[in-house]
């Protein structure tokens, strides 16, 4: 399924999905599990994917791309559109996008990076919502080890409820190193979030993961963001439900 009609997913009722599983999560306690993917589901990756273009822009004297800001970055992880955006001719973006590349592998998985994400709206409000639930808060991430240290301190940053939290209810669990498959990795930490309680709800913007999900624990609540993703062409499972952020705030019945 394309990225676009992914988006046409989400229906007019999301937030009732969302106070669902908040309500749930009320009634087990410490037994609720929820499981968060963080880039692109929790976090908005478009900061850290502008700095890091700005910066080759800088290094490579490229006015054009000196300039990049997030909004630039609004159609997916494709760094030739993002290039495009920025102003840059197809040419020119054929010609430095393998050096732009790499450019962008030495520095998007790391630490020192990951801190400029921002949080998808309502975020922050949610997981602490869920943590004041008494629930299980566990941040299940293809992020690997060597991130940590960033990632606890995007997430204090943006509001949101940071490992261990209180009692230890609060999990980040990481791949041990980069070159784990995301896929596999995460198949393979079902079994650990299944011992930790009831897998009341799961979160990913990912599709593949997001059905991984679904067949795992098909009691749960899947909700998949519809903000951006790999560019996979997957089809959603029936029942999983798409959100295209947290907010719980409908902007249409403000005063």
């Amino acid at each position: 399924m394309a990225f676009e009609d992914l988006k046409q997913r989400v229906r007019p009722d999301w937030r009732d999905a969302l106070r669902g599983i908040l309500e749930k999560a009320r009634s087990l306690g410490p037994q609720a599990v929820l499981a968060f993917d963080l880039d692109s589901t929790l976090f908005d990756n478009r900061p850290r994917q502008a700095r890091i273009l700005r910066e080759y822009g800088d290094a490579r004297s490229l006015r054009l791309l000196s300039a990049c800001e997030p909004r630039h970055w609004d159609t997916g992880w494709d760094m030739r559109a993002a290039m495009r955006a920025c102003g840059m001719e197809d040419a020119e973006v054929e010609q430095r996008y393998a050096d732009a590349r790499a450019f962008w592998q030495e520095r998007f998985f790391t630490s020192d990076y990951c801190v400029s994400d921002e949080a998808i709206d309502g975020a922050a409000a949610f997981t602490q919502a869920v943590a004041a639930t008494g629930a299980q808060v566990v941040y299940l991430t293809g992020r690997h080890e060597a991130m940590r240290e960033g990632t606890v301190s995007c997430l204090a940053r943006c509001g949101m409820v940071t490992p261990p939290g209180v009692d230890g209810r609060v999990h980040l669990i990481m791949k041990p190193t980069l070159a784990e498959n995301d896929d596999a990795f995460k198949r393979e930490a079902h079994a650990r979030l299944g011992r930790m309680g009831t897998v009341v709800a799961a979160f990913d913007n990912e599709p593949t993961h997001a059905n991984d999900y679904r067949h795992r624990f098909p009691e749960a609540t899947v909700i998949h963001l519809a903000t951006d993703h790999s560019g996979r062409v997957v089809e959603l499972k029936d029942g999983i439900v798409s959100v295209p952020h947290f907010s719980m705030e409908d902007v249409t019945q403000r005063a």
